[in-house]
Order: structure tokens, then C-alpha cells, then sequence
């Protein structure tokens, strides 16, 4: 099929190659592409827990992205897309932003935090991306948006407070939590960003990803030095975060954002962190509580109030 005037102009701008270029992935299967992020973000928090604290925040991401930039770099190849990798500067800079600067801080809050607390503050990005899309052209922010926010808020200032009756560190604990709102923030603010560069092909992350591992390792030969991780769990966590929540959900949630529904993947992200809170629960790396439960709730009500009539 012929591509318009208005597709042509977008391939300029973004400065996707000629061969890159292919037909969009209809809304539904995008869409459905997108969930398949969402779900596999939800064991983020659940293997990160599992490995453990030996293996520190700038190592673990160097390591879990070495393996998701290898397995982006193969499914381009394999799939005869390789000249997709090349990247646009813009989009470039803002992927290495997104990318480096979210795991890095994520890692580091479950590190100091509870890991279900801070899970749950992280998540806030979902909400944080639907009042920065306000700013952009042709979008406004409204009532219920901000109605939304003070939900968000208040749930994730129910589990700083619960967590200060959990945590036995000082302040420690609320230290990774404000890193936690931090990576929230990042995350937010790079997917709002990148529908800025839509047109660029979603497979060009797999340098980024590649460039976030070298600046991690650099990063943590300097601040942390490294730690050899020890034991089979511990090696069995790093590759399948490398492989889904660090690898192919990045590659998914692109196609979602940029091809399927947006408003209903802003919906189904709050799955998230419900169901990662109850893995974690459920395989005993986190304590059942009424205010997780409640925080939980607030949540999901925040995001249905926020992308409702959207």
C-alpha cells in the first residue's frame, strides 16, 4: 500500500532509514503486544527480590541489559530488520536517558526499600504518564486527571508511613523510597517524550540497551566495584530479567505505545503492580497487609479516573 503524504513526512523527521520502514501492527494486536509488556514488568519486582542484594544496583543493570541489548539486537537480525538498529540521535539520547537512569534507580530502591512499598511508588509512572501527556501538543490536562493524582499520592504516602513501622535501618528504607518516586518520574517523562520520536522504529532500542549496560558497568567499577554473583538462583534471576522485564518487554511496550490503544494500555499498566505485589506475596518475599491491599485498590481507582472518557 502506497504510503502518504503524512507518513513520508514522519519518516523524514524522525530520520528512519528507507529499509526500516514497514506496515504498523493493527490496534488490537499492538495493543495486545503492549499487555505482554505489562505482564511481564510484573516480575520486575519478584526477581529482582530473588536475586538478592549481593549483586549491586549499577552491576545489575549492566548485566540484565547486556542480555535484553543482545536479544533485541538477534530478534532485528532474525527477523531481517537489522538496518532498524541503526539510531536516530534524538531518539538515541532519550532511550539511554529512560533506559540507564529508571533501572538504575529501581534497582537501587529495592535495594534499601521494602520491596512491595517500593514497587508500588514505582509504579506511579502509569498515573504520572497520563498528567504529563497534558503538556503535549493537541493534549490537556483536566479535572480528573488531577483528581487521579491525589489518589496516587495518597496511596503511595499510605506506604512510606506503613513502611516506617516495617523497616529496621533508620532511614534507610526511606531513602530507596524516594528513589522509588524518582524512577517514577523518569520512566514517566521518557514515554511521554518518546511519542515525540514515534515514527522511529522500535527495534533501534537494542543500542541503547547495549550503551546502558557499557555506562552501567563503567558506573559500577567505579562506585561499587564488582561483585561475582554467587549461586544458580541468583544467575537464574539476572538472565530472565535480561530476557523479559530488561529484554522483550521494551520491544513490546513500544509497539503498544506507538500502534495500539493508548488509553486502554494505560488502564491495564495498574495490572502491574497488583499482580507483582501478589507474586511477591504469594512467594513469601513480602508481608500481607491491609494497607498493601488498600494501596493496591487506590491505585487501580487512580488509573480508571484518570484515562476514563480518554
Amino acid at each position: 500500500m502506497p504510503r502518504t503524504v503524512e507518513q513520508q513526512n514522519e519518516d523524514r523527521e524522525s530520520g528512519a532509514p528507507a529499509a526500516s520502514r514497514r506496515r504498523a501492527a493493527s490496534p488490537g494486536v499492538a495493543t495486545a503486544l503492549g499487555f505482554g509488556a505489562i505482564l511481564l514488568w510484573s516480575t520486575l519486582a519478584t526477581l529482582t527480590t530473588l536475586k538478592g542484594a549481593s549483586v549491586p544496583p549499577f552491576q545489575t543493570t549492566a548485566i540484565t541489559f547486556a542480555i535484553g541489548g543482545l536479544v533485541l539486537l538477534a530478534f532485528a537480525v532474525l527477523t531481517g530488520r537489522w538496518r532498524s538498529l541503526a539510531p536516530d540521535p534524538r531518539g538515541f539520547a532519550l532511550a539511554l536517558y529512560g533506559l540507564f537512569a529508571y533501572h538504575a534507580l529501581y534497582f537501587a530502591a529495592l535495594r534499601l526499600a521494602p520491596a512491595a512499598q517500593a514497587n508500588l511508588i514505582a509504579s506511579l509512572w502509569a498515573l504520572l504518564t497520563v498528567l504529563m501527556s497534558g503538556l503535549l501538543p493537541g493534549h490537556r490536562l483536566r479535572p480528573r486527571h488531577v483528581a487521579a493524582a491525589l489518589i496516587g499520592l495518597a496511596a503511595a504516602g499510605m506506604l512510606v508511613r506503613d513502611s516506617g513501622s516495617i523497616a529496621t535501618s533508620g532511614t534507610t528504607h526511606l531513602i530507596g523510597l524516594a528513589l522509588a518516586l524518582a524512577c517514577a518520574f523518569v520512566w514517566a517523562s521518557y514515554s511521554v517524550l518518546s511519542r515525540l520520536v514515534a515514527a522511529i522504529p522500535s527495534e533501534s532500542l537494542a543500542l541503547p540497551c547495549l550503551a546502558t549496560a557499557g555506562l552501567a558497568l563503567v558506573c559500577n567499577l567505579v562506585f561499587e566495584g564488582w561483585q561475582q554473583p554467587s549461586g544458580e538462583l541468583v544467575w537464574l534471576a539476572l538472565v530472565l530479567l535480561g530476557l523479559g522485564p530488561v529484554g522483550a518487554a521494551f520491544l513490546l511496550w513500544d509497539i503498544g505505545m506507538k500502534h495500539g490503544h493508548i488509553a486502554t494500555l494505560g488502564v491495564l499498566a495498574y495490572a502491574s503492580p497488583v499482580i507483582s505485589t501478589l507474586l511477591l506475596v504469594l512467594l513469601g518475599l513480602a508481608e500481607p497487609s491491609v494497607v498493601l491491599a488498600a494501596a493496591c485498590l487506590m491505585m487501580v481507582v487512580a488509573a480508571v479516573i484518570a484515562v476514563r472518557g480518554e
